[in-house]
Order: C-alpha cells, then structure tokens, then sequence
C-alpha cells in the first residue's frame, strides 16, 4: 500500500505536548478516535471528541488501569492484514474493526527512575505494559497502520493528511515504525538496567560477575563543529537513562568540541579521587598539574605551577564551588585556558569569568560523584567492559593498613601522606606514568611513554630542581633498575609502586644503595 487514509485512530500519551493540536484535527478530518484514561478526560474535557477504549473492548478498565488495551480487538485491528482475504473474513466475524493511527508514549519509567531515592515499588508501576504491545503491534502492520510515539512527529503526520486527503505515505509510515522498535529497545534496556542495579534483583551466587549481555540506549544531544581533526563529523550522546542528571551543563563560552569533552572526562576523572579541595590542569587527556590544599585558591595556583608551559590552553578543573577568589586566580595566573570545570559556580565568580567570551565554563553537578559502576571501550570489533577503577580514597584506610615498606628506610607522618599523594595522582596519569610531588603538589609529570624511564626522565626534567626530596608516584612496577637509578641521580626521595616485577630484589637493591625510600601498594593502575 502507498498511501493509507486514516479513519480510526487510538490515542494514550503519557506526554500532553501536542496532542490537543493533533486531536483537534483528526476531529476535523471525520477521524474516529478512542483513548483511555487520563488521556481521554484530558480531550474530553477540551471538547476534542473521543470514545473510551472500551467502546472497542467491550470491557472496562480494570486493575488500577493495569489492563485496558491487551484485548484481540485492539491488536486484531492494528495486526489483521488488509491486503489478506483471510484475516478480513476473520476480523468481520469477530466484529474487529481496523486501526489506521496509533499515537502512544510510553509512562515515564527513565524520567521516574532518574529521581534520587525512587522506590522500587514507584519504578515497577511506572513500567507500561500495554503501550508497548500497541506500538508493536502497530509497527509490525506498518504496511497500513501509522504508529506515532514521538510528539515532534504529529507535525509530519498531519502535513501528510493535509496534503493526501487524510492519508499516510508508505515512507513515512516505514520510518515511524523503525523509530518504534528503537524506542521500545531502549525502553525495555533501561528497565533492565534498572532492575538489575536493585539488591532485589540481584543473584545470590558468589560466581556474579559481569552482565552477559550489554544493552546501550545513547542519544544524541549535540552534534559537535568536528572529531579529533575537522575532517571528522562527530556527535555527544549521553545515556538515556540518566541523560539530564549526569551531564555537564554548559553556562557559559563556544560551543564545545569533541576534544573539550575527552578533556573535561580526564578533569573529572582527577577531581574524583579528591575528598579535600583540590584544582587540577589538564592538557590532552593528562593532567599536567594537581595539587590538594584547604585554600583551593593556592591550589589553583600550585596546580598551574607544576607545569605552566603545558598548562597554557589547558581545561582547569576545582573541586568545589568556584568563588570569585578562585575566578581571579585563574584569570591571572592561568591565562588563556579552554575550559573551566567545577561543581557548581558563585554568581560574582561566573560574571567574572563570563568577561571571557570564548572560556567554555562547565558545571559539573552530580557527575562529579557519580562516576558509574563500568569503564566502557567501543573498539572496531567489539566492546570492553570492565568495573570502574575506583578513587584512591575509597580505599586509603586499606592501602595504609597494607601498605610493604621493602627497603631499610621507611616514611612516617606526613611524609608518608605525601607518598600516598603521589600515588593517587599517579593513578590519573596514562600509562607509563610517573608522577613526581612536593607535599600535596606534582612539581613533573612523565605520562604516555613506551618505557618507564623515558617517563622518569621527562617527569625529572619538568621537575628541575624540585626533583629534590620529591615523592615519586609510578603506576605500574619497574621492570630492572634503571628508572630507580634515574630516580635517585634526581634526588627522589621515596617511590612508591605496586611491586611485582620479578626484578624486584634488584630494584629494592638499588634503592638500598642509592638511599631512596620505596613501598609496594600490591595494586596496580594502568590508565591506557
């Protein structure tokens, strides 16, 4: 069929937006409708002609509204094929009347689960069972059934009966039903990911691990200038199942490119490994400056400090909320940056800040807390899961308590919190990282490199003369002495490591006899 006249029409939205519009003029095109529920009394009472669904049905609604539409002569007349003499004899002889539009959205089950603190019981009543089926039903039979789930396209639909007397296009007809799989994909995805997070729903079986299947609903909420280069288009999608509350919220600045948000992922990435106010500098997915300190002011400016020539350009991250003293050290100090990222921001801060007409300036909200239970790699031939790393401080009172001294010399006090320092923002730094700090500051940073000393070298050489007495951070074990070597010719003064290389007696060796300190933490993190 190419075109099909709409004459019967069965409407239950959730979502109000339109349909007065859409019901008034199917009213004017002779369009039987039914509906149920609270979308009937609201077109009812706007004086939009509609019969309940049950002059259909032949029943009432029932069950608090749970049944209502599961009935053969709703899915018989939205699934019996016109073009087939059986199903038609068979439709007569059950009094089964065709359906030609269904407009149905769903209840709101993401928008509900999305609220801090939802009841289980608030999310199960919210899971709508036969909106689905019509909407099934009704792409299935797209052949002669326009099914419509998304209020911004009833405009398209109503073009068409304007300019076809009252029918539907075979193409429009196809690319709505498409869109109603996609939806009810996505929507099943997100009750599942619902449920599955529930300690309800979750298995008593020690041998739990990870999902075997892995169901993604992303949608697009940006499409972005270019890629990584401007040769390459590029979009933003966040998932749908918490897309307003765990995102950034743009205040103020350009718009945002595909590299500004890889960026601000790295910044949050640092800030959450920080229970005390931290700032940090980010260039290219690494931090190039972190510091912690109760004055996050002095912070900003240490951070700034570790690495000025990297910092320039940079993403600034607090935190905190940025006041205008934190405002006014940025613009001094930092000088041209792209992106500024914190919690939230003062007023005078932001007006300050806003005197900057390009700086994208980030508000970070919940998304600074939550960072979600898996890492996910979309790779060419298939996708990586795996747990999320968690911040250092999530598990600090352990890696104290467990933390193997294995040279002669062993830090107490608040050295040893400085060492401690140095392996959390070591944790941040891509691998081969080697992090080198100064109390609560890095003062180099050596990241991304394919040997561990070459990255020992470049933190040293950031350093200079703050390589003296400075902790050293490194995120994976030595592999032969070497770095330790290049640590020490520095004046490094204790390195802190998971261990592990089987090397290591040499490694502990060297440190013995150049007089470097050096623990063992026994765990790992590799950032690639």
């Amino acid at each position: 069929m190419s075109q099909v006249k709409i004459k019967r029409a069965l409407i239950s939205v959730s979502d109000k937006n339109g349909l007065m519009e859409l019901a008034a003029f199917l009213n004017s095109h002779k369009v039987e409708i039914f509906s149920t529920g609270g979308t009937l009394r609201v077109l009812q009472e706007a004086g939009i002609k509609a019969k309940p669904v049950e002059k259909i049905t032949g029943f009432p609604e029932m069950m608090d509204g749970r049944v209502k539409t599961l009935h053969p002569k709703i899915h018989g007349g939205l699934l019996f094929r016109r073009d087939k003499a059986s199903h038609k004899k068979q439709a007569v002889r059950h009094g089964i009347k065709p359906i030609d539009l269904v407009v149905v959205n769903l209840y709101p089950f993401e928008a509900v689960t999305a609220k801090p603190g939802v009841a289980l019981e608030d999310a199960v009543e919210n899971i709508d069972i036969g909106g689905p089926s019509m909407l099934r039903s009704a792409a299935k039979n797209y052949a002669a059934v326009t099914v419509v789930t998304d209020p911004a396209d009833y405009g398209r639909v109503l073009d068409e009966m304007q300019k076809n007397k009252g029918a539907v296009s075979a193409g429009l007809r196809a690319e709505l039903a498409l869109k109603v799989f996609q939806k009810t994909s996505a929507y099943d995805g997100a009750i599942a990911a619902f449920l599955a997070a529930r300690p309800e729903f979750k298995t008593k079986s020690k041998a739990q691990g990870l999902p075997s299947e892995l169901h993604l609903d992303y949608r697009k909420t940006a499409d972005l200038r270019y890629g990584e280069n401007p040769h390459q288009r590029a979009a933003f999608y966040v998932p749908a199942t918490h897309a307003p509350r765990f995102s950034f919220k743009q205040l103020h600045g350009k718009e945002l490119s595909f590299n500004n948000f890889l960026d601000m992922e790295a910044t949050v990435d640092v800030l959450r490994e920080f229970a005390q106010p931290a700032a940090c500098v980010v260039k290219h997915n690494n931090p190039c400056g972190i510091s912690e300190d109760k004055n996050l002011s002095r912070a900003v400016e240490q951070a700034i400090d570790s690495d000025p020539l990297s910092a320039f350009g940079g993403i600034a991250g607090v935190n905190r909320p940025c006041d205008l003293r934190i405002a006014e050290t940025l613009l001094q100090k930092l000088g041209f940056f792209e992106v500024l990222v914190a919690p939230s921001f003062h007023p005078k801060a932001l007006e300050m800040l806003k005197s900057r007409k390009n700086l994208r300036i980030m508000e970070t909200g919940a998304l600074l807390k939550k960072g979600g239970p898996y890492d996910i790699r979309i790779l060419k031939s298939g996708i990586l899961l795996q747990d999320r790393d968690k911040p250092v401080r999530t598990y600090r009172a352990f890696l104290k308590k467990n933390l193997k001294f294995v040279t002669q010399a062993k830090l107490t006090g608040s050295e040893l919190e400085d060492l401690i320092f140095a392996w959390t923002c070591a944790k941040v730094v891509k691998s081969n990282a080697i992090v080198l700090t100064q109390g609560r500051k890095t003062v180099g940073i050596g990241a991304g490199q394919m040997s561990r000393v070459d990255s020992v070298h470049i933190a040293c050489r950031k350093a200079g003369e703050r390589a003296r007495g400075a902790m050293m951070g490194s995120d994976a074990f030595f592999p032969m002495p070497d770095g330790v070597e290049a640590a020490a010719a520095n004046g490094i003064r204790a390195i802190i490591q998971p261990g592990g290389s089987i090397k290591d007696p040499e490694v502990i060796a060297a440190c013995d006899r150049m007089g470097v300190t050096m623990a063992f933490t026994g765990r790992r993190h590799f950032k690639h």
